[in-house]
C-alpha cells in the first residue's frame, strides 16, 4: 500500500541543546536553530527534556512554545519526578508531566526511559504500565494535548496502545535501522514494522516513528502504511555539519516523498 500522504518530518533538537550545554554559553541557540528548520520545510519540532537536563532544558522548552509556528512534540517519561538543578541558571526541572501540562505542546510522545540511559532504547510494556498510564493520556487529551506512545513492533501491545487511549504510537526504530546498516536480515524487520503499520491503520491508531532514521534508512521505512510522522534529530545534526541544516532537512523531505 502506498502513502496517501507524505509523512510529517519532526526535527529533533536536542543535540543542539547538547553541544549548548558542553559550555557555559547560550550558543548555538535552540530557538534559532529551530527557525532554520521551520524556514526549510520541517513540519514540526521536537525535544526530550530529561530530569538532569542533559541537553534540552525546561526553559528552552517555554522558549520553544513562545515562537514556534510548526506543531510541538514534547517527549519523555510520564513518571519523571521533578528534580532541583545544581547548575546556575539552569531551572529546575518540575516533572515530565507538569512541564507538559503547563505548555500543552500539539503533541506529547510518551517514553519509558530512565535518567540512567543513554538514549530511548525500547517501547512500553502496556500488560505492565497500561494501568498507570491511561488515566495520564486522558488527562492530557482534556488538555488538548495529543498522545503518542512510544512502542515496539509489537502487534499486541500496539492493540494495548489503542485500549489505554493513546490517540498515536512512535515505533521505536532502533532495530530496523541496525538491520539496515548491517544487512542482517534487514527484508524480515522491515516486514515486522510494515505488519505494525497495517496494525495501527487496522485498529485506528495514529503512527509515527523514529530513532537513528536517516538518509540511508528513511526512503524505505516512508513507505509503510499511513505512516504520519518521523522524528529525527542524531542523524539530522550530523548531517547538518556536512550540508548545513537547512539542506539537511530538505534532504529528509526528499527521503519522505516531498520536494
Amino acid at each position: 500500500m502506498s502513502q496517501s500522504k507524505p509523512a510529517d518530518l519532526s526535527v529533533n533538537l536536542n543535540k543542539i541543546a547538547l553541544i549548548r550545554n558542553s559550555r557555559d554559553t547560550t550558543y548555538p541557540s535552540v530557538t534559532h536553530h529551530a527557525q532554520i528548520c521551520i524556514d526549510a520545510g520541517a513540519d514540526g519540532i521536537t525535544v526530550h527534556p530529561r530530569p538532569d537536563q542533559r541537553h534540552i532544558r525546561v526553559d528552552d522548552c517555554y522558549d520553544l512554545a513562545t515562537m514556534l509556528s510548526v506543531e510541538f512534540n514534547i517527549e519523555g517519561n510520564p513518571f519523571a519526578p521533578a528534580m532541583k538543578s545544581d547548575r546556575p541558571g539552569v531551572s529546575d526541572y518540575p516533572g515530565f508531566i507538569d512541564l507538559v501540562k503547563d505548555i500543552k505542546p500539539a503533541q506529547c510522545t510518551l517514553v519509558p526511559d530512565s535518567n540512567e540511559q543513554l538514549t530511548s532504547d525500547h517501547g512500553f510494556d502496556l500488560t505492565q504500565s497500561g494501568d498507570q498510564l491511561a488515566p495520564i493520556i486522558q488527562e492530557l487529551q482534556k488538555l488538548g494535548v495529543r498522545v503518542s506512545l512510544f512502542m515496539d513492533p509489537d502487534l499486541q501491545q500496539i492493540e494495548l496502545a489503542k485500549q489505554v487511549g493513546a490517540d498515536r504510537i512512535e515505533l521505536y526504530t532502533g532495530p530496523y535501522a541496525d538491520a539496515i546498516k548491517t544487512n542482517n536480515n534487514a527484508d524480515a524487520v522491515f516486514e515486522q514494522f510494515y505488519r505494525a503499520g497495517e496494525k495501527a491503520q487496522d485498529i485506528n491508531i495514529g503512527l509515527n516513528a523514529g530513532h537513528d532514521l536517516n538518509l540511508d534508512n528513511l526512503s524505505r521505512f516512508a513507505t509503510i502504511p499511513q505512516l504520519l510522522e518521523v522524528s529525527i534529530g542524531h542523524a539530522m545534526t550530523v548531517d547538518a555539519i556536512s550540508m548545513g541544516l537547512a539542506n539537511a532537512v530538505k534532504a529528509y523531505q526528499r527521503c519522505l516523498g516531498k520536494t
